[in-house]
């Protein structure tokens, strides 16, 4: 029987199988890193703030921001990736295993980062709100929530529909796809040990104006944009990324 992995929590089984490591083990790290440092840059943050690494997966960004002082919290909902990620724990980091949909601490942080497009993998969007406005609950008045995704627009507009990607013994085939309710479906079959897997992600494909909605509604305001990791300016036709960040209203 093939092991297929389709519901609505797709992300669970996924993000817990060491596969997804294995598919993923080769983005930028040290692309990653100079990203933070241009966002500390910008953000300026105050020597001892307190940072929430919202969807840390093994904490190597949490860990990151760790080292340069600051407290930093990461959450995620993987079991298999918090126990590694807990190995580094200090009396600077901290790992939990958590659902972004549930309240976390409220009015605790200055910043809460949400990197690398971990957002948008929820059926509904009271989900997705209900996300954003625990979010907002959790930051102190002053505090700043910074959100990386991806340009949808130009997303759907470049979408590479079939690929085929061997990583180490294992031949992933890949096909995108975009479906009636506005998600990017991303279907990833591979055989491995005599075994046939079936995985699918699902990612809302939101708007700049999508989340200027979300945003509003949780009591948050978008105060800047960037459209890629060099925090140049945010173009809806040829940026690939979309950076925003956000604080609460009045600020």
């Amino acid at each position: 029987m093939p092991n297929r992995h389709t519901k609505a929590d797709w992300f669970k089984d996924w993000f817990n199988s060491p596969y997804y490591h294995q598919l993923y083990k080769n983005r930028d790290e040290e692309e990653a890193n100079k990203f933070i440092d241009r966002l500390l840059t910008e953000l300026k943050p105050a020597p001892a703030s307190c940072i929430l690494d919202l969807a840390c997966g093994k904490g190597r960004y949490s860990r990151y921001l760790a080292k340069k002082g600051y407290f930093v919290t990461g959450l995620d909902i993987s079991e298999e990736s918090i126990l590694y990620a807990q190995r580094f724990e200090n009396q600077h980091l901290a790992f939990f295993r958590h659902d972004m949909r549930l309240p976390f601490r409220i009015n605790y942080f200055d910043y809460v980062f949400n990197f690398f497009t971990s957002f948008g993998y929820f059926t509904t969007d009271k989900d997705h709100l209900k996300t954003i406005a625990n979010i907002a609950r959790g930051l102190r008045p002053d505090g700043k929530f910074i959100l990386d995704f991806f340009n949808s627009k130009k997303a759907i507009s470049g979408l590479l529909m079939n690929e085929i990607k061997q990583v180490g013994t294992v031949v992933f085939h890949i096909q995108r796809r975009v479906d009636e309710d506005g998600y990017i479906l991303k279907n990833i079959q591979f055989e491995d040990n005599g075994q046939h897997f079936d995985f699918t992600e699902r990612v809302r494909a939101f708007t700049l104006e999508d989340f200027e909605w979300l945003f509003s509604r949780a009591g948050l305001k978008i105060a800047k944009t960037f459209g890629s990791y060099q925090l140049e300016t945010f173009d809806e036709a040829t940026s690939d990324r979309l950076i925003l960040v956000g604080c609460k209203m009045g600020c």
